[in-house]
């Protein structure tokens, strides 16, 4: 598994908020739930995008902005609108409130809207997101990135307003794999923009040695690794994959699975409240639990029991 499927497997939609509208100037939507994701679409007409803590962003026909949350945004039909906002998110259930519907894709019944001059056609979807091993992904993205139209999601936008516009059973599940295959295409587009500056991680994917290296830690994380293993099952010397590695991940590789596993370790020990830290250590490779522990709290500063207690007390759940 390379790294990038590893880091958007936690990212996935499941009944996400999911919908479409069409809006006659002047209109302002104020997305207030502060989604870890949102991906919105303009497929006709144009807006601007207004983060709560960024500058205005424009929004043409077939172009992509996905906003990061927990800042929240609005979609305006231009800045400085007259229109007063509406507020948008999980409770925002109808066409007639101006947001998008939990669990069925809509279309608006807009009268003679879809062809006033100016209206514009937008889709939104927004995602949950848990877990560190999805942060990790967040945390390589900014507040609001933008992909222009022309670009791998053009093809699924087309089935994506297909299909939104039309109530019919299965629809739910066909709209959540859509839009995960439209993240993964965005972000691939972003990620490889001309003049990006994409995470570490991706560019060394691209890389023979270190991309196989890469590709073998997140097959097998909980493998007993060294340098020397990974060195022959790529082919190269030691020294030459260490300093290769280093290079363009910006770690030595051990260091790198280091952190993976602390980073698998810590969603186990969470979505696991029955295993104890020696089962979790064994899972990500660690035979002895004290040793696992100091790794643990070496890299994410808490040992893996408070870590345990405070997450899951966050999550909602007894610690």
């Amino acid at each position: 598994m390379d790294a990038f499927s590893d880091l958007i497997r936690g990212v996935r939609a499941h009944g996400s908020l999911f919908g479409s509208t069409t809006l006659a100037p002047p209109w302002a939507l104020h997305f207030v739930d502060g989604a870890p994701l949102t991906l919105c679409t303009v497929l006709t007409g144009s807006g601007w995008i207004v983060p709560e803590h960024g500058l205005p962003e424009p929004l043409r026909a077939r172009e992509t902005i996905v906003v990061r949350g927990p800042s929240t945004f609005r979609f305006v039909d231009e800045v400085g609108t007259l229109a007063d906002p509406i507020e948008c998110g999980e409770h925002c259930a109808t066409p007639e409130q101006g947001g998008t519907r939990h669990r069925l894709g809509w279309a608006d019944d807009c009268g003679d809207a879809g062809v006033v001059r100016g209206a514009t056609t937008l889709i939104v979807g927004a995602y949950p997101v848990r877990g560190e091993i999805s942060r990790r992904l967040l945390d390589a993205l900014p507040v609001v990135l933008r992909v222009d139209a022309g670009g791998a999601a053009d093809a699924v936008l087309d089935h994506l307003a297909a299909e939104v516009a039309v109530d019919t059973p299965g629809q739910q599940v066909v709209l959540d794999r859509l839009l995960d295959w439209m993240l993964v295409c965005i972000l691939r587009d972003w990620f490889d923009r001309p003049g990006g500056a994409p995470p570490a991680w991706w560019a060394a994917q691209r890389d023979p040695v270190v991309g196989q290296a890469l590709r073998l830690l997140h097959a097998e994380p909980a493998a007993p690794w060294t340098v020397a293993s990974l060195a022959d099952r790529t082919g190269v010397s030691r020294s030459t994959l260490a300093k290769r590695f280093a290079d363009l991940v910006g770690e030595p590789p051990l260091t790198y699975l280091t952190r993976w596993r602390m980073t698998l370790a810590a969603d186990l020990l969470v979505e696991r409240q029955a295993a104890t830290v020696a089962d979790v250590a064994r899972t990500v490779g660690y035979s002895d639990p004290f040793g696992f522990s100091a790794a643990f709290k070496r890299v994410r500063g808490t040992n893996p029991s408070e870590f345990r207690r405070t997450a899951s007390a966050g999550a909602g759940r007894p610690a």
